[in-house]
């Protein structure tokens, strides 16, 4: 078979994703591509398709991934019931008193929230808007604060968040495309310093903090349901997790996260350690990162169900909303198997003989900063970061490969285009969830955010070609 008809399928998933706008469905319609290209027959086509997915899923450590992202929102879902966001939420909004404070603890409050965007926003966002009647303060820029301090600053934590566990399979991955053999976590942490994106658009978002005012207005949300929204009493209406008939209770937020993250870290210097390595900071590296985080996670469960269940709290009702909480991010579960399914295909139809044999001529000094420019294309009008990441670092980590390019570098650069899109799209989820938390008119905001984004990924864009010459 031609290597070429490898494209095909990847071809086919950007264009119906511009298209449509529909990341899961582009990406399951890719992969039945693939399997009719290995074998056209009606039967055997779809038979392949279904292989393939199940051989995904068979993979040891891609179980583990989805097991994480499953059981950490299903966690959060329980959290929200034994109302320990809301607690959160009512104990800082009341001691902030000043714009200035409230910028402040924004930024402070990444450190105790940034195992994930949606987590970010949700406990985050209801402060925000509580304190809007207090202060002399935008929504835009709140929402504007909140928004870069959520995927872009996550992404640059490489323990204990929700992207971890994605970002290193979708790197594993890739890197069996070539037979390169490294570690995919160690490759994720070296790649975290070249993300430049995000660190352009968190200096940008420190200058405009703490050191510049807008004076223009966002419109307000003309839609009827944000209207009702709008004209709601108090921030308990703005989101169901700060709803009126939960409890106020912040340290069943703060135990918890307290848990995972310091067994977290102790289990997987432990892990290393056994290993021989006394070293501790060798010790980190060397370990099974993600095994220890599910363990951790898995204990964190465990205690934090004991801790609701003597507070009194019904173990059935703790029960459905694990559940719950953990089916809000099936979608996500559901995303990965399709990905690792189409690697897998696409791999399978000579992908990687493909790049070897007829992109080897691009120059390696040109290989970060167009990726990072197509992906930003394509991060904004899919407004997705996880299907950015999924789609393009097997393109990615293949021209590096053959061209000699710094995988860290490259690697860094899919990450920072992924960024790019999740904050200055219109469609993503970040935009969408802080529009409707804060009550402003989605395009609008959007707009105000997108200057702050191009001119983050323009310092970027120029960062990766100048990185390309210095690094080799």
């Amino acid at each position: 078979m031609d290597h070429w008809v490898s494209i095909i399928p990847f071809i086919v998933v950007i264009v119906l994703v511009i298209f449509t706008k529909r990341v899961l469905t582009s990406l399951f319609i890719g992969l039945v591509v693939g399997g009719y290209l290995l074998h056209p027959n009606v039967v055997e086509g779809m038979q392949a398709v279904i292989d393939h997915i199940a051989n995904a899923l068979a993979d040891q450590n891609n179980l583990k991934v989805a097991a994480f992202l499953y059981l950490f929102t299903a966690l959060v879902g329980v959290i929200k019931h034994a109302g320990g966001i809301k607690g959160f939420v009512r104990w800082i909004s009341d001691r902030i008193k000043t714009k200035r404070g409230a910028l402040i603890i924004t930024w402070l409050s990444t450190l105790a929230t940034f195992s994930a965007p949606s987590f970010r926003m949700v406990t985050v966002g209801p402060i925000m808007r509580a304190l809007l009647d207090k202060i002399k303060m935008s929504a835009k820029e709140l929402g504007f604060i909140i928004d870069l301090t959520g995927t872009n600053v996550i992404a640059l934590i490489p323990i204990a968040t929700a992207f971890v566990g994605y970002n290193t399979s979708i790197i594993n991955q890739a890197l069996r495309y070539q037979h390169i053999h490294q570690d995919p976590y160690l490759l994720y942490i070296r790649s975290i310093p070249f993300n430049f994106f995000a660190f352009s658009i968190i200096l940008i978002g420190i200058f405009l903090s703490f050191f510049h005012h807008s004076k223009k207005k966002v419109e307000k949300n003309k839609d009827p349901q944000n209207l009702k929204q709008a004209e709601a009493k108090g921030w308990e209406d703005c989101h169901p997790v700060v709803a009126k008939d939960l409890p106020e209770k912040p340290l069943n937020l703060i135990i918890p996260l307290i848990l995972v993250i310091g067994l977290t870290l102790v289990l997987t210097w432990y892990s290393g350690y056994s290993k021989g390595y006394h070293n501790f900071f060798k010790a980190f590296i060397k370990a099974d990162v993600l095994d220890e985080m599910l363990v951790a996670l898995v204990v964190t469960i465990i205690i934090s169900f004991i801790l609701f269940m003597f507070q009194k709290f019904k173990l059935d009702n703790l029960l459905k909303d694990f559940v719950n909480g953990g089916n809000e991010l099936m979608n996500v579960v559901i995303l990965l198997s399709v990905i690792w399914a189409l690697s897998l295909v696409t791999n399978e139809l000579g992908f990687s003989s493909f790049v070897s044999h007829h992109v080897s001529w691009i120059p390696k000094s040109l290989v970060p900063p167009v990726l990072f420019i197509l992906g930003a294309a394509i991060a904004y009008f899919i407004g997705s970061s996880l299907g950015t990441w999924g789609i393009l670092m097997p393109l990615a980590v293949s021209l590096a490969h053959v061209s000699g390019a710094s995988l860290p570098l490259v690697v860094g650069a899919v990450f920072a285009s992924g960024g790019f899109g999740t904050f200055s799209s219109p469609i993503s989820d970040d935009t969408n969830t802080m529009a409707g938390i804060l009550d402003l008119e989605v395009v609008s905001y959007a707009k105000f955010k997108l200057k702050a984004g191009l001119i983050g990924a323009a310092i970027a864009a120029v960062a990766y070609g100048a990185a390309s010459f210095l690094i080799h």
